[in-house]
C-alpha cells in the first residue's frame, strides 16, 4: 500500500466514516449534499469527454462519450438513499476514457422517497431501452454494485431480453439481511463504512420488505445463461463477504466469476482519481481489460 493510501485511509477513518455513521433519515438531505460537494472537487470527468444530460426510459441519466455503439450502464453507489451521477461521473469517465465505449449514469430513484422496489424497477426499464440500441456492459459499486446484480439477475429471468456482455462491480452490498461474517470481523480495518450506517440505510430503502427479496439482495438471485462477472473488493472492507460469498454463488451456479481481494484498499478505491490514490488507475486498467 503507498503512502498515500495509507494517508487517505486515516482521512476516510477519522472524517468520513464518523460523517456516515451519524446518517440518519432526518440527515440524508446533508449527506447528499456533502457528497455532492465532494464530487466536484474531488472526482472531475475527464478532459476530452463529452457529457450529456438527457432523459432515457423516463430517467435523467448524464451520458458519457460516444452516444452510439456499446455502452456501460454504470449504477452509483451510496447505500440507495444518496449519491448521483454527479458524485460518480468522474469514475465512469475514466472507464470511458480507456474503453473508448459511451457510458450512461443514471440518476436513479432514491429512498426514503422511492423505496424499493423503486430503483431496480427503474434501472430495468433503462437497460431495455439501452439493449434495443446495442451492446450492454453492466457496472456498479457498493448499493449500485448489488442493483447492478439485482439487474443482471431480472435480464436473466427474461429470455427474450439480451444479457450484458459482462458485469463490473466494486465492494459490491449483495446482503441487505446483513448476515456477513466480515461485517463484525472487519470492523476495526474498515476505513469508511460504519455498520450501523449500512443497516439504517438498508431498512430504510427496503421499507418493510424482505431484505431476502432478490431484486434487494441479489446473494439470492438466479443467474441463468448469466455472461461472466467481475467483483474487486478490499480485504479489509465489512463487505468483504458480500463479495466472497456472490462469487461462490454464482460459480455454484456455473456462472464464470472472477474475485479480486485487494489488501489495504479502501471501499470502492477506484472513485478516486490517480493523484489522491495511485492503485485505483491500476484497478480501472483491470476493469478495462475485463471490458475489452
Amino acid at each position: 500500500m503507498t503512502r498515500r493510501a495509507r494517508l487517505l485511509h486515516l482521512w476516510l477513518r477519522w472524517i468520513e466514516r464518523p460523517a456516515l455513521g451519524r446518517l440518519r433519515v432526518q440527515d440524508v438531505v446533508r449527506v447528499r449534499r456533502r457528497f455532492e460537494w465532494q464530487g466536484r472537487i474531488l472526482f472531475p470527468i475527464p478532459r476530452g469527454i463529452a457529457r450529456r444530460w438527457i432523459t432515457r426510459a423516463g430517467m435523467t441519466v448524464l451520458e458519457l462519450g460516444p452516444s452510439e455503439g456499446a455502452q456501460i450502464l454504470y449504477l452509483h453507489g451510496g447505500g440507495y438513499v444518496f449519491g448521483s451521477p454527479r458524485t460518480h461521473k468522474g469514475l465512469a469517465g475514466r472507464l470511458v476514457a480507456r474503453t473508448g465505449l459511451g457510458a450512461v449514469v443514471p440518476d436513479y430513484p432514491l429512498a426514503p422517497e422511492h423505496p424499493f422496489p423503486a430503483a431496480p424497477e427503474a434501472v430495468l426499464a433503462l437497460y431495455r431501452d439501452m439493449a434495443a440500441r446495442g451492446p450492454v456492459v453492466l457496472a456498479g459499486d457498493s448499493a449500485g454494485g448489488g442493483l447492478a446484480l439485482a439487474l443482471l439477475a431480472m435480464i436473466c429471468a427474461e429470455p427474450d431480453l439480451p444479457g450484458p456482455r459482462a458485469t463490473l462491480v466494486l465492494s459490491p452490498l449483495t446482503d441487505l439481511a446483513m448476515t456477513g461474517d466480515s461485517l463484525a470481523r472487519n470492523d476495526a480495518t474498515e476505513a469508511l463504512l460504519p455498520v450501523d450506517g449500512i443497516r439504517a440505510s438498508a431498512l430504510g430503502y427496503l421499507d418493510g420488505a424482505a431484505p431476502e427479496d432478490p431484486r434487494a439482495s441479489p446473494l439470492h438471485a438466479r443467474f441463468p445463461g448469466a455472461g461472466p462477472v467481475h467483483v474487486w473488493v478490499g480485504d479489509g472492507e465489512v463487505l468483504l463477504d458480500d463479495s466472497r460469498r456472490m462469487v461462490a454463488a454464482l460459480e455454484a451456479q456455473g456462472i464464470t466469476a472472477h474475485l479480486t481481494v485487494e489488501p489495504g484498499l479502501p471501499h470502492v478505491w477506484p472513485i478516486f482519481p490517480g493523484w489522491l490514490l495511485p492503485e485505483a488507475e491500476r484497478t480501472l486498467d483491470q476493469m478495462a481489460a475485463a471490458i475489452r
